[in-house]
């Protein structure tokens, strides 16, 4: 069998209402997932024994330290276990192809603990991958199974669609909308902890997403968890200000529990200045579209 080869779009929350915290640890969320044209990218081939191989820019910040390379775009093999993709190759392995091994190479380019769901677009990708790879139909339910278990985001990875999300988020309703829409990432080079910024909110529930066309949905909800994670990290709100006095936008907010904020933009060109703008502070950008 060849190598398969997997994209790994970034995800983005158009909104993200957080409405209460749950018994199992999870919040009931409503949230607007939508995707970027680009991101990370996941390469699966059959293998005589389990291989993880790490490359791009953000490599080092997945490997371990005695591993560490000093050209971002150098491999380093990491440890089989510890990581979502391995993971999800194990539960995918367990559940289609007991006997099966892979080598796996994950290309890293997006910064990492960033709200934008890095490791839960590798974990999807490589389940899509794994799929495509023993024939497994990208519809079998026990693929959305499997990513439930892996983490919140990943069935709307796994899908990777515009979806409404709700429950926990795994629960997924199809929207329609925006695509193509010039889209800014930005990330002003500090790692936001998923965990912390969830015990920061402050329990209130302040009403669901409203109806609407998916850009009137998105530009009249807001994303709760953004005032704790300034809290956490201030300097969040120099990328909000940035983005928000760019031309042309026609929405920025933070995405998911941080610290990466996007903006759409009407042209892009107006987003392409946008660009240029963070990256004369030293931030991290990726300029794309909405798939």
């Amino acid at each position: 069998m060849p190598a398969t080869t997997e994209p790994a779009p970034a995800k983005i929350n158009l909104a993200l209402h957080v409405r209460r915290r749950r018994e199992d640890g999870y919040h009931d969320l409503e949230t607007l997932f939508a995707f970027a044209t680009d991101g990370d990218i996941v390469t699966v081939e059959p293998a005589a024994a389990n291989r993880f191989t790490i490359t791009g820019p953000f490599a080092d910040a997945l490997l371990p330290a005695p591993k560490h390379t000093t050209t971002p775009t150098s491999a380093g093999v990491a440890a089989w276990g510890g990581n979502l993709v391995t993971a999800a190759a194990d539960a995918f392995t367990a559940a289609f192809a007991p006997n099966a091994r892979h080598a796996i190479t994950l290309e890293k380019h997006l910064p990492i603990a960033s709200g934008i769901g890095g490791g839960s677009a590798d974990a999807a990708a490589t389940l899509r991958a794994l799929a495509r790879l023993h024939g497994i139909a990208a519809t079998d339910a026990r693929l959305h199974a499997i990513a439930a278990t892996l983490g919140a985001d990943v069935p709307a990875c796994l899908a990777n669609r515009t979806t409404l999300g709700t429950g926990k988020g795994d629960t997924l309703t199809n929207l329609e909308g925006l695509s193509g829409t010039p889209l800014l990432l930005v990330n002003p080079g500090v790692a936001v902890s998923t965990a912390a910024v969830f015990k920061a909110w402050d329990g209130q529930d302040r009403g669901p997403i409203p109806e609407g066309d998916l850009l009137t949905r998105a530009t009249a909800g807001r994303n709760d968890l953004e005032p704790p994670a300034l809290a956490l990290a201030p300097v969040i709100a120099d990328a909000r200000t940035l983005l928000d006095a760019a031309h042309d936008v026609l929405l920025s907010r933070m995405s998911g529990s941080g610290a990466t904020c996007f903006a759409l933009f009407q042209t892009a060109e107006a987003r392409d200045s946008a660009a240029t703008a963070a990256q004369a502070c030293g931030w991290w950008t990726l300029a794309t579209t909405l798939a």
